[in-house]
C-alpha cells in the first residue's frame, strides 16, 4: 500500500494541537519520510524535479499552519472571554470573611471548563441582629440576564436579612424579587425562577433552621459522617410560589461542636465521569476530615475534578459553615492540705 497520501495528509492531522512550528516541522518530517522509505524498501523514489509530489506536500503544510492559527485565536479568544466573565463572576460573589461571629466561614466558584458565560450561581451570608444569615440560590440561564437576576437577588437578601425578623419574611422578599426581575426582562411573565436553600443561624450557632427552595440538600458533615439535610415539605423554586402553597416551609437542625454544614448548586451532583456517571458529595465527606470548612471544600474540589477529569458541565458554587469546638477545661486539681 503507498502510504504517500497519509504522510501528505499528517501536518493537517496534528494541527489542532500542535504549535505553528510543530506544524510545519511535521510537514517538512512528512516530506523527508516520503523521500527516504522507498530506498528502505528498495525502490526508487520520486524526484525532486516531480511536481505533483513536492506541491502537494508545499500546499497541505501551508493549509494545516493556516488552521493551526485559527485555531489558535479561537483558543485565545475563548481564554479570554472565560476570564473575564470568572472575573465579573468574583466581583459580584466576593469572597465572605473567613469568621463570622462564633462560626468559621468558607466558599468556593468554579467555573465550568466549557463555558464562557457568566453563570447564575450566587451565594451570600451575613451577621443580623436576627442571627446569622445565609443564602445559596441557581438562577436559570446564564449571561447579563442571569448577573441582573444575581445582583437582585444579592441586594434584596441583603436588605431583608437585615430587616425582616422572620426567615420566612426573608424567603417572600426573594420571591418577589424573581417576580419583579422576569416582568423588567420580557416585559411579560416568563418562567424565570431561582432554586435556593435559605438558613438562618443562632447567635451561638447551634440551632439552624432553613427553607429549602427546590435546591439540592446541603449536607451535614460531623466526625466522617454526613447527613442530608433533606426538607420535610419539599417546596418549588423561587419564582413559581404561585403553583404551591402560600406557606413557606422553615425546617430545623441542629449544629453540633465540630460539625461543618456545606451548601453547593447543582454544578456538583450533576458532574459526570467519563462513563456519564452523576458525582456524589458524600462518600468523599465521610472520609475523616478536620471541622475546617476551608479543608472541607478543598477536599470536595478537589475530588470532584478528579471525578469529571478537570471537565465540569456547568459551574460550581459552594459555600460551607463550621461550628468550632471548644476545648473542655481542665478542672485544677485541689491542694492537698
Amino acid at each position: 500500500m503507498r502510504v504517500f497520501p497519509l504522510l501528505a495528509a499528517t501536518p493537517v492531522l496534528v494541527a489542532p494541537w500542535f504549535s505553528l512550528a510543530g506544524t510545519i516541522a511535521t510537514g517538512v518530517a512528512a516530506f523527508l519520510a516520503a523521500l527516504l522509505l522507498p530506498l528502505v524498501r528498495g525502490r526508487e523514489p520520486f524526484s525532486l524535479d516531480e511536481v505533483i509530489p513536492f506541491s502537494t506536500f508545499v500546499t497541505l503544510t501551508l493549509v494545516a499552519a493556516g488552521f493551526n492559527r485559527m485555531l489558535a485565536r479561537e483558543r485565545q479568544q475563548l481564554k479570554n472571554a472565560r476570564e473575564v466573565a470568572e472575573a465579573v463572576q468574583r466581583a459580584v460573589l466576593p469572597s465572605p470573611p473567613g469568621r463570622m461571629g462564633p462560626l468559621t466561614v468558607a466558599a468556593r466558584y468554579e467555573a465550568a471548563a466549557k463555558e464562557a458565560a457568566i453563570g447564575g450561581d450566587l451565594y451570600a451570608i451575613h451577621a443580623t441582629p436576627h442571627g446569622i444569615r445565609l443564602m445559596i440560590a441557581d438562577v436559570r440561564g446564564k449571561g447579563l440576564g442571569a448577573v441582573r437576576t444575581v445582583n437582585g437577588l444579592l441586594g434584596t437578601f441583603h436588605e431583608a436579612a437585615l430587616r425582616t425578623p422572620d426567615l420566612a419574611g426573608v424567603v417572600r422578599w426573594l420571591e418577589e424579587r424573581v417576580r419583579e426581575h422576569d416582568v423588567v426582562e420580557g416585559g411579560t411573565e416568563t418562567e424565570g425562577f431561582a432554586t435556593a436553600v435559605v438558613a438562618e443561624l443562632s447567635a451561638d450557632g447551634s440551632t439552624l433552621r432553613m427553607a429549602n427552595r427546590g435546591h439540592p440538600a446541603p449536607l451535614l458533615v460531623h466526625h466522617g459522617r454526613v447527613r442530608p439535610l433533606e426538607p420535610d415539605t419539599p417546596s418549588l423554586p423561587l419564582g413559581l410560589a404561585d403553583l404551591g402553597p402560600p406557606d413557606v416551609p422553615i425546617d430545623r437542625y441542629t449544629l453540633p461542636e465540630g460539625a461543618v454544614l456545606v451548601l453547593f448548586t447543582d454544578g456538583v451532583t450533576e458532574a459526570r465521569d467519563h462513563r456519564g456517571v452523576f458525582y456524589d458529595p458524600v462518600p468523599r465527606l465521610s472520609r475523616p476530615l478536620p471541622p475546617d470548612p476551608d479543608r472541607v471544600l478543598d477536599a470536595l474540589t478537589a475530588d470532584l475534578f478528579r471525578y469529571t477529569a478537570g471537565h465540569l458541565g456547568d459551574d460550581v458554587a459552594l459555600l460551607a459553615v463550621g461550628r468550632p469546638e471548644h476545648p473542655t477545661p481542665t478542672p485544677t486539681p485541689t491542694p492537698t492540705p
